[in-house]
């Protein structure tokens, strides 16, 4: 848990509430006073992008030949905390977190059994609200817990509209150096910079906007390998037959994105939909071991494989795993 803007608190200026530690009334009195009539202007200011100076570009996603990638634009947590701060003083907002580790489980990606770190950020702004949301990351990753607290921040933050319009991105294609860095960062759209925001510029139109950008450093916009939209829809229509597990696991183990719409090469987009047709083939098979396995047999396979129920299935080897197991049960 933290103190006001997440530092160590003055014991005369703060105190526990059993929730956390939030600012006293000799605090608030520095912080400005929100009311109905200044409401609106400071949500109007957290929306307002940050300066394309604050913005760094993370690649999300390779080509097969780790030349190509796909980049993003983010914002340090300091740009965040940056902005509060500006408006409403450090004593006008707090955050408090909550960390939990969950149960040891195989990844997808590498087959390692591993646990993830899990971090809820409740970010409070007096006058204002308070909104939460969490963060995650693979424990076995050093910085696991700076980068789930982070995650969690910025995610509550955007609840406010803070950073949200970073959300509009898609991967852009870019060309990367020998150590996966991209040679040349694409520039930002007008509406994603604090003057074009002002002049009322919207990502209405950001499909355009980030396909300009990527022509303008050569990135082409990957039109010979484009997504056809009735691919798209494919995919999406797996999501109920699969479920949310394995649906979402392997888009994320796949193509490292949340949504079909976010996947951004043909390539990548057949091999997603291949994964999920195989794993519907692997459900369907289940299906049938299940009727003849009985539940105790079902539940010690399952306790073997580190997951609590099949519910928790998400990635093809564990369900191929599963399958198998219970299928050599079923034969003797």
């Amino acid at each position: 848990m933290s103190a006001p803007n997440g530092h160590a608190g003055n014991s005369s200026a703060s105190k526990p509430n059993g929730k956390g530690i939030v600012p006293t009334a000799v605090n608030n009195e520095l912080a400005p006073h929100v009311t109905g009539e200044n409401l609106t202007r400071f949500i109007v200011e957290l929306q307002v992008p940050f300066e394309p100076s604050l913005i760094e570009w993370r690649v999300t996603n390779t080509a097969g030949d780790k030349a190509r990638g796909q980049v993003i634009p983010y914002a340090d947590q300091r740009a965040y905390t940056d902005r509060l701060n500006d408006l409403f003083t450090p004593a006008g907002w707090t955050r408090k977190y909550m960390v939990h580790t969950s149960p040891n489980f195989q990844r997808g990606k590498d087959q390692k059994t591993v646990a993830k770190i899990l971090v809820t950020c409740e970010l409070t702004i007096f006058g204002v609200g308070s909104h939460s949301a969490t963060g995650e990351e693979w424990s076995d990753d050093e910085n696991a817990g700076t980068s789930a607290e982070a995650q969690a921040f910025k995610r509550a933050a955007s609840c406010f509209g803070l950073g949200r319009y970073l959300y509009y991105f898609r991967g852009i294609w870019v060309d990367l150096d020998s150590r996966k860095r991209a040679k040349k960062v694409p520039p930002l759209p007008q509406w994603a910079t604090p003057e074009g925001w002002r002049r009322g510029l919207r990502p209405d139109n950001k499909p355009q906007a980030i396909r300009e950008a990527a022509e303008d450093q050569g990135a082409e916009a990957n039109t010979k390998q484009s997504i056809d939209v009735s691919l798209v829809r494919q995919i999406e229509a797996m999501a109920h037959p699969l479920g949310r597990s394995l649906y979402r696991g392997i888009l994320k183990s796949v193509a490292r994105v949340w949504r079909p719409s976010e996947i951004q090469d043909l390539i990548t987009a057949k091999r997603v939909l291949e994964h999920m047709q195989a794993g519907n083939r692997g459900l369907d098979r289940l299906k049938v071991v299940l009727e003849r396995v009985e539940p105790g047999h079902v539940q010690q396979v399952l306790s073997s494989l580190n997951i609590s129920s099949l519910e928790r299935v998400d990635n093809l080897d564990t369900l191929k795993k599963l399958v198998l197991s219970l299928e050599a049960i079923q034969t003797n």
